[in-house]
């Protein structure tokens, strides 16, 4: 592939909030680099009594982590050290989104959330950003008008995960104008006179799916048609970055998002929902839905744009053994897909990835499919895990059917880290914190000894331990200590209580 220089010399307007844009023209970050052996123990440490093999491919993720870090070169543009995709040579917006998810449990070793940064020193003057950036030198993978230039605009959602955890408004306010310019410009450029917005499978990120119509190529062509994912991100954009101009009594700047909002809800849920399947759809250009099953269209689920009243059937597609509840889940096209490929996936053609895996779970626990979602996730670690003790390592994605890497990349992490880090913390373990509401909320899945010692919480650090019990119904007895108070919301299927800390 072709290196494209930047050229912001070109005749096209600047953006007021690319004015504001700090990351530009910054000094890269000195120091070195932390390793994994040095560290290791200054990371949350996870217990679950005869799980060993959980326990070490949580650390193996880290291990593959701390190996991928790389200094921010000059000469490149970066300006933070980061994690690199560990891929091509190039940084990815769409993996980086999520690697740093899962990063921000590490942050007390290493700042992982700063590789964003990098992202934001690279845009053009008038919001534009490429989603693939050279870390050797000064140059993108591709030209802005290239189908595949950018995207999948999921950036605002990371920034504001990671303030969910940390409570970092500081950080909040320095990515509030460069995430504003970069939806504008997609706004401008990615959407039809609809208001719809359009996409390709590189630019979704889910390469190879056949969504378009037989003629065009799937990986480069937007098909002339209304993408879904596309729309649901947008949507969730949208209302993400009136929540950070909330948080920084900046309303005045995001008043133009809320008619896109309410625009996209409409055509979401009016014109790509079909009643008789009960399923999300892309759009084609003569009006008529593509009847393609993706996983992408859970991200309606996570954007919250689902009305009540569909839920149920939505989400039951998840738990139908002819879609999406095959043995390893879930797959990134339904079974019942012509081309769904039930060896190892055929990449994006069935494939279990860790980034859909993880979208689709924060969205049924914004729903309140709490014990879908440790169904699902409990199913996925124990894949993970399952190839982890028969290889070693982790892998790009998984084989829907089989306990088996799928058409992947191994040691790649990468955002798999999502699956012995996140998933397991967050769903298996059911342990989430929520910095705007000062708590920590635990629904307690398992009945064997577990927890989390040396849990971030904000500035502070939390010891999270559940001891055994003989049945789910059974109360929870918990020792949590904090360096400072702090509430434990205790959720169980006999009841729910709040503790708080020993100091």
């Amino acid at each position: 592939m072709k290196l494209f220089q930047v050229n912001d010399n070109l005749d096209y307007a600047e953006d007021e909030h690319v004015k504001k844009n700090t990351f530009i023209g910054k000094e890269p970050s000195g120091g070195t680099l932390p390793t994994f052996k040095e560290n290791k123990d200054k990371l949350p440490h996870p217990i679950w009594e005869n799980h060993e093999s959980v326990v070490g491919c949580y650390y193996k993720a880290w291990e593959l982590a701390f190996g991928n870090l790389r200094k921010a070169k000059k000469e490149a543009g970066f300006v933070s050290d980061f994690i690199d995709t560990a891929f091509n040579g190039y940084l990815f917006m769409w993996d980086s989104a999520f690697i740093v998810m899962f990063g921000k449990y590490g942050r007390r070793v290493f700042d992982f959330h700063k590789t964003l940064d990098n992202f934001y020193s690279h845009q053009h003057k008038d919001g534009y950003i490429c989603r693939e950036i050279c870390e050797e030198q000064a140059g993108e993978q591709w030209t802005r008008d290239d189908p595949c230039s950018t995207g999948p605009n999921v950036l605002p959602w990371a920034e504001w995960e990671y303030y969910l955890l940390t409570g970092d408004k500081e950080r909040i306010a320095r990515v509030f104008d460069p995430l504003l310019a970069y939806h504008k410009w997609l706004q401008l450029n990615r959407s039809w006179p609809d208001g719809g917005y359009w996409s390709c499978g590189n630019a979704c990120g889910m390469d190879n799916q056949p969504r378009q119509e037989e003629g065009y190529n799937p990986w480069s062509s937007h098909g002339f048609m209304t993408w879904i994912d596309s729309c649901a991100q947008m949507w969730l954009s949208g209302k993400t970055l009136i929540e950070m101009g909330k948080l920084l009594g900046r309303e005045a700047e995001t008043a133009w998002l809320k008619d896109e909002s309410a625009m996209l809800e409409q055509l979401i849920n009016q014109k790509m929902w079909d009643k008789k399947t009960a399923f999300y759809y892309d759009r084609r250009r003569n009006g008529n839905l593509s009847g393609v099953k993706t996983v992408g269209a859970y991200w309606t689920l996570l954007a919250g744009l689902v009305p009540g009243e569909r839920a149920d059937a939505f989400v039951a597609h998840l738990d139908n053994e002819k879609e999406f509840k095959r043995p390893n889940r879930i797959p990134s096209l339904s079974a019942d897909d012509p081309h769904y490929n039930a060896q190892d996936g055929g990449y994006w053609l069935g494939g279990v990835w860790a980034p859909t895996n993880y979208m689709v779970l924060r969205g049924l626990t914004k729903y309140g499919y709490h014990t879908l979602a440790y169904e699902i996730a409990r199913d996925y670690l124990k894949n993970v895990v399952e190839v982890y003790e028969k290889t070693g390592t982790l892998w790009e994605n998984y084989s829907p059917e089989y306990a088996a890497q799928g058409a992947a990349k191994a040691d790649f992490v990468g955002w798999t880290g999502l699956a012995p880090i996140n998933i397991l913390f967050e769903y298996v373990f059911g342990i989430q914190a929520d910095m705007q509401e000062k708590k920590i909320v635990w629904h307690v899945n398992r009945k064997e000894r577990h927890g989390i010692e040396n849990y971030p919480f904000g500035d502070d650090t939390v010891s999270l331990v559940c001891d055994a019990r003989m049945t789910e119904t059974e109360e929870p007895r918990l020792t949590v200590k904090s360096d400072k108070p702090v509430t434990v919301e205790i959720i169980w299927k006999g009841g729910k209580k709040c503790v708080g800390a020993n100091l």
